[in-house]
C-alpha cells in the first residue's frame, strides 16, 4: 500500500526523490531522442538557404530550428504574392533524407501539399513544373506531431534540398511556423586535383650539348 505521508505527499513520491519522478525523466529522455532525431537543422548552410515569396525577407530561414522549439508562434513564414512557397535548402556536406515535418495553424492557411526536389541549386517557381521525387499530401498539424517519411532510396545522397509547398486549405496566403528535417549527415569529400607537368617528347634544344672538337694528331 503506498499510503500518505506527513504532509500530504504520497510515499510513492517520496520514493522518487526531490527531483523528478522516473516517468517524467523518461518521457524527457523520449523527447531529447526524438529531438536530435530532428537535427539536420544544424548541417544546413543558411548564407545560400532561399525561400522564394516570403512575405517577409529572412522569415523563412527561421522555421528550420530545434524540434523543442517548434511551438514558439513568434517565428514563423508567410507567403506573399499567392499561396505558394518555395524553399531552396542547402546542407553543408552530404545528407540522407529520412523523415520532413510541417506545422502551421489549424486552418486554411496550412499547407496541403509538399513536393521535394534534390540536388537542383537556385530552384525557381518555373523549375517545379518538373516531375518531383517525392510528393505528399498534407495534413493540418498545428502541434508538430505528424512525420512524413521520404523514399530514402531517392534521397539518400542529398546536397541540396528544394520544397515547394503549391497550395493550401484555401486560404489567400500559406503560413508555416516549422520545418523538420530528418536524418543523416556526412562531410562531403572534397577531390583534390593533381596538376603534373611532365614532358610527352624530348626536345633536342632543350638536350643541346656542347660540341666537341676532334682531337688529331699534331706533329712538329
Amino acid at each position: 500500500m503506498g499510503g500518505v505521508a506527513a504532509g500530504g505527499v504520497s510515499r510513492a513520491a517520496m520514493a522518487h526523490g526531490p527531483g523528478r519522478c522516473c516517468c517524467c525523466r523518461e518521457a524527457a529522455a523520449v523527447g531529447g531522442e526524438r529531438g536530435a532525431a530532428w537535427g539536420l537543422y544544424l548541417r544546413i548552410d543558411r548564407q545560400r538557404l532561399q525561400c522564394l515569396n516570403e512575405r517577409r525577407e529572412g522569415s523563412g530561414a527561421l522555421v528550420f530550428r530545434a524540434w523543442e522549439q517548434r511551438g514558439d508562434r513568434a517565428q514563423f513564414v508567410e507567403s506573399d504574392d499567392d499561396e505558394e512557397l518555395l524553399f531552396n535548402v542547402p546542407f553543408t556536406g552530404n545528407v540522407k533524407l529520412k523523415g520532413v515535418m510541417v506545422m502551421g495553424e489549424d486552418d486554411g492557411t496550412h499547407p496541403a501539399e509538399m513536393r521535394l526536389f534534390k540536388n537542383i541549386p537556385h530552384m525557381s517557381f518555373d523549375d517545379t513544373a518538373r516531375e518531383a521525387e517525392q510528393t505528399f499530401s498534407l495534413n493540418r498539424d498545428p502541434t508538430g506531431e505528424l512525420e512524413y517519411p521520404t523514399k530514402i532510396a531517392r534521397f539518400s545522397n542529398v546536397h541540396h534540398l528544394s520544397i515547394h509547398f503549391p497550395r493550401n486549405f484555401g486560404a489567400e496566403t500559406t503560413k508555416i511556423f516549422y520545418i523538420g528535417l530528418k536524418g543523416e549527415w556526412t562531410e562531403a569529400h572534397r577531390h583534390e586535383v593533381t596538376i603534373c607537368s611532365y614532358e610527352a617528347s624530348p626536345n633536342p634544344a632543350d638536350h643541346r650539348s656542347e660540341p666537341i672538337a676532334p682531337q688529331t694528331p699534331f706533329i712538329s
